[in-house]
């Protein structure tokens, strides 16, 4: 059932418009691959590519080396699952899975096997009698995503399939998903605008903006080595500073606005002294000072959440910035007014050209398509 993805400089164009240009990439047997990014940035203008729903003005698209560019919609054996589910209303969940079945005209023995199967996968075989509308938006969706996958489709396609669900169920679904698809071994592509969600269920994920794929990663790559700001602000919360490169006898480092000077030994042989940089630290980033040496501040508001606490702090040029600190390795918690000083982790912190387009540290490199 796993099959290869490949698109060789795929573009898509509405009139003189280029909303994709040249975009290449390949998805690997089984993957649980996710298109990440802000609304209008092209990830469901590639998603219904796949599909067949959208044109394709040039490149190709392939299925384990077939390419399927002129190949119709409803002959690519494609499963997908939509946000608004798309279930029957007057079909019961046994029927509602049944019904890509009986168009395929499968045997009554082999029908019924695949249907006993699946809804054990998504563990709705005891509403298998029920009508859609005594079942909660949870147990929808398992149905939706039952009839998507029953029919043993090529690959698996998923547009933003939990932004109708409340909060909690969105997390019980999304560990849900992940699951029923590693069983099922289906090559999925993903489509969602919510970072948390792309962090918890992919393999990679690869973050786009205005059509062009700006990094492709795990999500731990993404979260912890962008490659630009728009991804290192983009994927969680980043605080950016405006800072400079020193390279001298005592090594390289970065020096933070206010004079602060952090020593950096995973930074590019290509810095050069006072290069513009930009520094990216992320709140968990900052470690609380004991020692009265970092970048000072005053705590501007502060949120007490169990087990973090977050800071907003306002620095001596009236930059505000935000901390996060786990409250149990703090015994004082601070308050609005209260003065701090911050130092900052140098092996996690990010550092990028003065433009934000490159990073600087080693090993990170950009996305080629």
């Amino acid at each position: 059932m796993s099959t290869t993805i490949k698109f060789d400089n795929i573009v898509k164009k509405y009139d003189d418009n280029v909303v994709i240009p040249k975009l290449s990439l390949e998805i690997e047997k089984g993957e649980f691959f996710t298109l990440l990014g802000p609304s209008g940035c092209g990830k469901t203008t590639l998603l219904r590519m796949v599909a067949g729903f959208n044109s394709i003005e040039d490149g190709e698209i392939s299925f384990n080396g077939k390419v399927i560019n002129d190949i119709p919609a409803h002959k690519r054996n494609i499963g997908m699952v939509f946000q608004n589910y798309a279930i029957f209303p007057h079909m019961t969940v046994y029927e509602n899975v049944e019904y890509g079945l009986k168009l395929r005209k499968l045997g009554k023995e082999e029908m019924k096997k695949r249907l006993d199967d699946i809804l054990k996968v998504v563990k709705i075989e005891q509403y298998k009698d029920r009508l859609p509308d005594k079942l909660s938006g949870g147990q929808q969706q398992r149905v939706a995503l039952a009839r998507a996958i029953v029919i043993h489709p090529t690959v698996l396609l998923m547009d933003e399939p939990l932004s109708n669900l409340d909060a909690k169920l969105r997390v019980e679904m999304r560990t849900a998903i992940r699951d029923i698809q590693k069983k099922v071994g289906i090559t999925t592509i993903y489509v969602t605008h919510d970072q948390e969600e792309a962090l918890a269920v992919s393999d990679r994920i690869a973050i786009m903006n205005q059509g062009v794929i700006q990094q492709i990663g795990t999500p731990k790559e993404i979260y912890t080595r962008p490659v630009n700001t728009f991804v290192a602000t983009f994927i969680g919360h980043s605080n950016l500073f405006e800072g400079k490169v020193t390279v001298d006898n005592e090594g390289t480092a970065v020096v933070f606005p206010g004079g602060y000077k952090l020593p950096m030994t995973n930074l590019s042989s290509r810095v050069k002294d006072k290069e513009n940089v930009v520094i990216s630290v992320r709140p968990e980033e900052f470690v609380l000072s004991k020692n009265g040496k970092g970048i000072k501040g005053k705590v501007h508001f502060s949120t007490f959440l169990g087990r973090y606490v977050n800071y907003e702090v306002e620095l001596e040029n009236g930059q505000i910035i935000e901390v996060s600190q786990e409250s149990s390795d703090h015994e004082h918690i601070y308050n609005t007014g209260d003065r701090v000083t911050l130092e900052v982790d140098a092996k996690r912190i990010n550092v990028f050209n003065e433009l934000g387009v490159e990073s600087l540290i080693n090993g990170v490199n950009k996305y080629e398509s």
